[in-house]
């Protein structure tokens, strides 16, 4: 049976945590570290000034731990200080709200699972294409589950080459149309930054956000969630671009002017 660690960047009280760690039961020992609180956003940071604490949660069908720091010191604690031996896999989700195209590069949920493939653990990212901040009238986190465990036990059986891991977004559906390998799309953003009425201090209050106002291509994560598709990913925490590398590469230096 596998070990596997689960985490996200919504937080330990997150309803999508809770149905993966569940669901995931099926295939072996579970344990949870996750933040404390909502770090959606934190994308790959890590807590190089401050110290971090962590607490035991009581109630949970598994070992749960909450963390003061960011998902990827998750990541860092479980593997090397909570798991107490190897750890199969890592999971990170179920997050709220789709993480697809140039979103990635902001996903706290991404980063874990870099996290732990920068560690030598396999990984997941997970997340399940509900509105956001609106609230959906409903979640379907047990399908976003359920679809999560499933692919974690192919991968498990068929290993994906080192430092590759999947993207998985899933829309919320009660019943997804199928599933879609994909590329990464790109999007463009609007409303990039919103000022708020009045100040303090005599500072000025913005707050940065993004409207999605371009989708990519059909054969793009975001396409295929929009068409109501699972979309998964393989993404790389190797960033070379292999075409240049291999057009300068042989050459000792590269000299301009």
């Amino acid at each position: 049976m596998a070990r596997l660690l689960v985490t996200n960047d919504d937080g330990v009280t997150s309803p999508g945590i809770i149905a993966l760690a569940d669901a995931l039961r099926a295939l072996g020992e579970v344990f949870v570290v996750a933040p404390e609180s909502d770090r959606s956003g934190a994308s790959h940071a890590i807590s190089v000034h401050d110290a971090i604490s962590v607490v035991e949660v009581s109630g949970r069908s598994v070992p749960t731990y909450a963390c003061s720091g960011t998902p990827a010191d998750c990541v860092i604690l479980g593997l090397h200080q909570i798991a107490g031996g190897p750890v199969d896999f890592v999971v990170s989700g179920i997050n709220r709200g789709a993480n697809v195209a140039d979103d990635i590069n902001y996903s706290g949920t991404v980063a874990a699972a870099v996290e732990a493939l920068l560690a030598g653990v396999p990984a997941l990212a997970v997340s399940l294409a509900a509105s956001w901040p609106e609230p959906d009238p409903e979640h379907h986190w047990d399908v976003a589950a359920d679809l999560a465990r499933d692919l974690v036990a192919r991968t498990l059986a068929a290993p994906l080459p080192a430092l590759t891991f999947w993207n998985m977004n899933v829309p919320n559906l009660a019943q997804p149309l199928g599933l879609r390998v994909t590329r990464q799309g790109r999007k463009r953003y609007g409303d990039r930054l919103n000022a708020e009425a009045g100040a303090a201090g005599g500072r000025r209050i913005y707050r940065i956000w993004g409207r999605d106002i371009r989708r990519s291509g059909e054969d793009t994560d975001d396409a295929a969630v929009h068409a109501g598709y699972t979309s998964i990913t393989p993404l790389r925490a190797d960033r070379t671009d292999e075409a240049l590398y291999r057009a300068y590469g042989s050459e000792p230096t590269l000299t301009t002017g």
